[in-house]
């Protein structure tokens, strides 16, 4: 799989100009996030990320905007939830979420 296809694949069709932060390399992410800007034309991306890759999406907002796209994009707004579910024995977990929207600036 080459670079171009694995930020398609962190870029979920479905959901334009959403980056969903996961497992693979951090700077799959930033990537992802950068091209959405550069090449898809995005005035607004949302990074998403549940549980203990919270941290991860903080860092990937803050590589995009303070080094790869310095002075063109900022942070518009952040949100923090949590979502409930039930894990494999049954029982009731909740695990937290944040969407960090950057914007052109």
């Amino acid at each position: 799989m080459t670079e171009n296809e694995e930020v398609k694949h962190i870029v979920r069709e479905k959901d334009d100009h959403v980056v969903y932060i996961g497992p693979k390399p951090f700077m799959n992410y930033v990537t992802g996030v950068v091209m959405q800007f550069t090449t898809q034309g995005a005035k607004e991306v949302n990074i998403k990320a549940r549980g203990k890759f919270i941290t991860r999406a903080v860092d990937v907002a803050e590589v995009a905007a303070k080094r790869f796209l310095e002075g063109q994009i900022k942070v518009k707004d952040i949100k923090i939830d949590s979502e409930g579910f039930k894990n494999k024995e049954g029982r009731d977990v909740r695990v937290s979420t944040i969407d960090i929207s950057l914007v052109k600036a």
